[in-house]
């Protein structure tokens, strides 16, 4: 296991707690996907651990990965080495939204993401983080940077994710987990831009060169910066 992959597992993977035990195991399987938990040609854990892990019954997870497997996001496997795999590759998104986010829920999610992501830069730059750690960020950096459009969302997420992280905060990483998936969802629904691929992944360097360098306001800022980016994208398209 990668460093520090547990607490993205731990918070994708937590028990399902309101009474729409099918909808939201759908939902948190569909989280693993667009975070990236578990990437395109990977197995998922059995149905027994994910009804243990969801706190739901294997029926209910074999009636969510049915859901999923009609939709192609993923494809069971049978035989010696069979199980639940993540589509490689996935569906290509609609491009639309059954329900698009009015102007406040909107400045909602977006909202809640600045305080998430520019509060967990800036804690991950006030850190003295070991080698694993310093590892893990470059990893993630240089992963998103060479990946194509096809894989670009799931790798930019887990760099994000990895940056919480390393703040050490659990349930941080479950808040991230959760509004990154909302803010995907929104993303999804229009193409990716090549130039814009360009440009945050430079500003992701900036924001990891800086988080690696202890600089803790030049690391929020960068942060800041790379989420207006994004935010000025996803109201020019949704709104």
């Amino acid at each position: 296991m990668e460093p520090r992959a547990s607490l993205v597992d731990e918070a994708v993977y937590r028990p399902v707690r309101s009474g729409n035990a099918l909808e939201d195991t759908v939902a948190r399987l569909m989280q693993t996907i667009r975070l990236g938990v578990v990437a395109p040609g990977q197995a998922l854990p059995s149905e027994r651990e994910l009804a243990l892990r969801f706190s739901v019954s294997r029926d209910t997870v074999r009636e969510a990965i049915r859901e999923l497997a009609d939709t192609g996001y993923l494809a069971p496997r049978r035989g010696r080495y069979g199980g639940t795999f993540v589509s490689d590759p996935l569906p290509v998104p609609s491009g639309s939204l059954a329900a698009p986010p009015s102007a406040a829920e909107l400045d909602d999610v977006l909202g809640l993401r600045g305080i998430l992501e520019v509060g967990a830069a800036r804690a991950a730059a006030a850190r003295s983080l070991d080698a694993a750690e310093r590892a893990a960020l470059w990893s993630r950096l240089g992963e998103a940077a060479a990946s194509g459009p096809a894989d670009y969302r799931r790798l930019d997420s887990r760099l994000h994710l990895t940056i919480g992280e390393v703040v050490g905060v659990p349930s941080l990483v479950t808040l991230l987990a959760d509004n990154r998936s909302r803010v995907n969802e929104l993303l999804d629904s229009f193409p990716l831009l090549p130039r814009n691929i360009e440009h945050s992944n430079r500003q992701h360097e900036a924001i990891v060169m800086a988080i690696l360098a202890g600089d803790v306001e030049g690391a929020a800022g960068a942060m800041r910066e790379h989420l207006d980016g994004s935010g000025a994208l996803l109201r020019g398209f949704l709104l």
